[in-house]
């Protein structure tokens, strides 16, 4: 496997110094994976491991464990055995924070002073707070969620570079919107499209194989609420509602953020600002919150940048309050039909206010 090109992220200095020894196969003597993105660092851990151990002695020089797992003195045994018939060794311990208090008096030990021809790597699980004890003494490398215009270069990457095939701008975008951020996932899908495709996935392709039309998706639907537009925003609720990996909970979610990103242009916008900087604030505020809004960050802006006059103050912080009701009701075990609940919700949020609809 050849190191990849963080050409669709904007690489963490961690992330830099990672990829620069993956590259010139020089490695530090500790390094800790930690952060959200728990597929970024699955597949990080395995491609230091390809480049990092010499496949010929590979059952001798690595060792992966589990945290739980290992008591003082078998972490001091790998910690302490010197490779075989190789250069280095490594070793991998996962869920480092649930080592025993024994067991991670050996690690602090030995990570003031490490050895030269061991590679020790270390990883966290999602929602594990970085350790200073750990990111002091080692190489640390954050695996945050990719988000904004990261999310469609790293498809695209997966896509060019892993898999061998093309993927046109617009199967992105329809697919992002599908499937979401979960990268396993989105991984799992473009494998099944570079297999249904004859080398190029288009549109089409993404329809066939993860069951949804661009003339029928979330983007479509959220589109047609932020126009106010409520007999086509019907018309594509109970489809987008049955799509695959789809939900009335995450649908309220993204329509949540984009209510509260069209109650921010509100704000521009009685400041002053005209569509061309309401769709630069717009982009700003996507990017300071890293907020995912249910499709690509272009296609969401433009969709706000559009209809972003069709909504007063007071209509926003109404459909604000009528979605926090949804979310209360779609957690009440009583409730028997979620399309029922979203057909309420899109006739409030698209009801008042219609007379502001652009001609």
């Amino acid at each position: 496997m050849v190191a990849a090109p963080y050409i669709w992220r904007m690489a963490s200095a961690g992330e830099k110094a990672l990829h620069a020894a993956l590259k010139k196969r020089e490695f530090d003597p500790v390094y800790y994976f930690h952060g959200d993105d728990d597929f970024l660092k699955d597949r990080n851990v395995r491609e230091l491991v390809e480049v990092a151990v010499d496949p010929a002695a590979r059952d001798f020089n690595l060792e992966q464990r589990r945290g739980a797992e290992l008591d003082a003195e078998t972490l001091d045994s790998l910690l302490s055995t010197p490779p075989m018939l190789a250069e280095r060794r490594v070793v991998v311990v996962r869920d480092v924070d649930k080592l025993k208090k024994d067991a991670r008096k050996i690690l602090d030990g030995y990570l003031k002073r490490p050895a030269s021809d061991c590679v020790l790597l270390l990883v966290t699980p999602s929602g594990v707070k970085a350790e200073k004890g750990l990111t002091d003494h080692s190489t640390a490398v954050e695996f945050a969620p990719l988000t904004g215009d990261r999310l469609p270069k790293w498809v695209s990457y997966q896509v060019e570079t892993v898999l061998g095939a093309t993927i046109t701008p617009d199967a992105i975008s329809l697919l992002v919107e599908a499937v979401g951020e979960d990268l396993s996932q989105l991984a799992v899908e473009l494998e099944k499209l570079a297999s249904f495709s004859d080398g190029v996935i288009d549109e089409a392709a993404v329809a066939a194989v993860v069951g949804v039309r661009r003339e029928e998706s979330m983007g479509a639907l959220l589109d047609a609420i932020a126009a106010r537009d409520a007999t086509r925003a019907l018309e594509l609720l109970a489809g987008v509602l049955q799509q695959p990996k789809m939900n009335a909970v995450l649908l309220t979610m993204h329509l949540t953020t984009q209510t509260m990103a069209l109650a921010y242009g509100e704000a521009a916008r009685a400041r002053g600002s005209n569509p061309r900087s309401l769709y630069n604030d717009f982009m700003s505020l996507l990017k300071e919150t890293g907020a995912f809004p249910g499709r690509p960050w272009g296609e969401a802006v433009n969709a706000w940048t559009k209809y972003a006059d069709r909504w007063t103050a007071d209509a926003l912080d109404s459909a604000l309050a009528t979605l926090l009701a949804t979310d209360e009701a779609l957690k009440d075990t009583r409730v028997s039909s979620e399309e029922q609940v979203f057909t309420s919700l899109v006739l409030a949020l698209c009801g008042a206010g219609a007379s502001r609809r652009a001609a």
